[in-house]
Order: C-alpha cells, then structure tokens, then sequence
C-alpha cells in the first residue's frame, strides 16, 4: 500500500522523563541539533509524501499550538487539544480521540521522540517502505524496528524477534534475555480495534500483545541508526551521533 496522506503525530505526552529540559516545554519542543523534535519528525512524515498531520497536544499545548502554526512547509496541520482531559489519553487513546479527523482507513502513526539516519539511497525511504509492505489482510500493524546494536537512548534488552515471515515475537514471550530489534516510534495500523476499544485512556502494546498472538503484529527493518530521545542524556547521546555522522 502506498503511504497513507494523514498520519497521527502523537504529542501530548508531559515529558517527566525529559525533565530538567521540559520545565518550561513540551517534549515535542525540545532541541535534537537545532530542532525541535515535532519538526525532526514531521520533515520526516514530508519526506515520504503525508499531506496532512494530525497533532495531538496538552502538556504546555498552547506553546505546541503556536509553534506549529509558525510552520510554512511540511503537511497541513490539525491540531487536537486533549487539555478537557485531565491528563493525556495515551497512544491507543489519543488515536481513538481523533478518530474523526483520521477516517476508517489505514493510520501511519509516529511518535516526535524518534530520530533517525538511514543508510543508502534514497535517503528517506524507510516510511515508504513500512507503508508499501503493509498487507491489512494478514496485519493489523506493521511496526518499523531498529537493531539494537544501532539504538541508542533505549532501556531495555530489546523488544521483538521477527520471524521469515516479518511476523514479531515479543522477547518475553519467547522467553529470551535479550531480542535482536526495537520498536522505534513509528507504525502503520489498521484502527478499527483501536477505535472499538472500550477504555478512554490505553497503551497501544497492550493490543499489540494480542495482535502478535494472533500472527497479525508485523515487522520492518530500517537500515539505519535510531535515537530514542527520551531523557536529557539520550539528547545529548542524539546530538553526538548526528554530528558524528555529518562529519563522515
């Protein structure tokens, strides 16, 4: 499938983890070499073709709102304000919130802490390929992953296996200490369960468990080295990589 013209940018997050950095700012805002992440990864969602992005806020919203309305390229914005909630709805509930502005129809979702730098040419083409090799008759998701030796910001002894077929096994259902590949922010789904899900406010591994039981939880290997920018330290580990490699 080609890539779909509206994703969900999921922004809302209160960033505790990112704190001393977003005492005065949401995550989304916070500088990775000069940029704001919503802007690392909205350049990114361009890059790939999406036309139009929809933008869930909360904490420090209204800065959020205003930053993005300073934008004059990238994707047509539409901003959704979860602040009549008390806290953020969570990657399942925030894509059920904003339902009515993504439609029926297979969702290309992100989250604005994921950097990355892809090997080979064309320089982008990770999302494109994520998306082309989505198949909503055999996966309800399709998930992009990074190897862990090419991760860096990430807690944690990996997320998936992945078998021949490109279906995922999580590393504690196959009872190993460590898994060869993480998930790194950014996904395709088809949202119907997500959307009939009964819960105001819920995760998204939670369905993702149950999806990989079932075969339907896939997999894409980027070629490349991820950033998870999680916390104050992986910011700065992020910046040091990108230096890095813009001096090769």
């Amino acid at each position: 499938m080609s890539v779909p013209e509206t994703a969900m940018v999921l922004a809302a997050g209160l960033g505790t983890r990112m704190r001393p950095l977003t005492d005065d700012r949401p995550k989304a805002l916070v500088e990775v070499a000069g940029r704001p992440l919503i802007d690392h990864m909205l350049d990114r969602l361009a890059e790939a073709g999406v036309r139009r992005a929809v933008v869930n806020v909360h904490a420090f919203a209204d800065l959020l709102t205003a930053h993005l309305s300073r934008r004059t390229s990238g994707p047509a914005l539409v901003v959704i304000d979860e602040r009549e909630h008390a806290l953020p709805l969570e990657t399942g509930g925030g894509i059920k919130f904003a339902r009515r502005h993504l439609g029926e129809g297979a969702v290309l979702v992100a989250n604005i802490d994921s950097v990355w730098r892809e090997e080979g040419e064309p320089p982008a083409r990770a999302v494109t390929e994520l998306c082309a090799g989505f198949d909503p008759d055999r996966m309800t998701a399709r998930l992009m992953l990074a190897r862990m030796e090419r991760t860096s910001g990430f807690d944690g002894a990996g997320d998936f296996f992945m078998d021949e077929g490109g279906r995922l096994i999580w590393r504690s259902v196959a009872g190993a200490a460590t898994a060869p590949f993480n998930y790194m922010g950014v996904h395709v789904v088809s949202p119907a369960l997500i959307y009939a899900h009964p819960e105001q406010a819920f995760g998204l591994p939670g369905l993702w468990r149950a999806w990989a039981d079932a075969g339907r939880l896939h997999g894409f290997l980027m070629d490349g080295d991820w950033m998870h920018v999680g916390d104050p330290a992986a910011r700065d580990e992020a910046e040091r990589r990108l230096k890095q490699r813009d001096r090769c």
